[in-house]
């Protein structure tokens, strides 16, 4: 076995000489040094963008199936060329109205609690739009 070399190091603070006992060693690991082209660079950053636009993309369609989209018919609040409703009665949603709110305009002086539950079964559970129309056969 052969001595351990001295090894000095210089720190900055100091600017004096210190010596330490590591062994010096004499032989590079085989694959211990690899030179990396600009080609691998490129070929990283165009992996990494790829991944980067489907993890968007995959995003993207999660939010579309959980109903980010207010182009659903359900959530589509109605416009003015949309025929009036012909029988029963009928609100307009304003902001801040709940289905309760809106339930107590539909029956006035009658329990809200069976109308609350056919609107919200008809709505399959998409929240109010203001200025879409609700009609109330009941």
């Amino acid at each position: 076995m052969s001595q351990p070399a001295v090894i000095t190091i210089t720190t900055r603070a100091t600017a004096r000489q210190r010596p330490t006992t590591l062994p010096r060693r004499h032989a590079v690991a085989t694959g211990g040094a690899r030179v990396v082209s600009r080609a691998t660079y490129w070929r990283r950053r165009i992996l990494v963008a790829a991944l980067a636009v489907a993890l968007v993309l995959v995003m993207a369609q999660a939010g579309a199936a959980l109903g980010g989209s207010l182009a659903t018919p359900e959530r589509r609040p109605a416009s003015a060329s949309e025929s009036a409703p012909t029988s029963g009665r009928s609100t307009v949603v304003r902001p801040g109205d709940s289905l309760w709110s809106v339930a107590a305009r539909l029956a006035p002086g009658a329990d809200p609690r069976p109308v609350v539950d056919a609107l919200a079964s008809a709505r399959h559970g998409t929240v109010l739009t203001p200025g879409e129309t609700i009609e109330w056969d009941g």
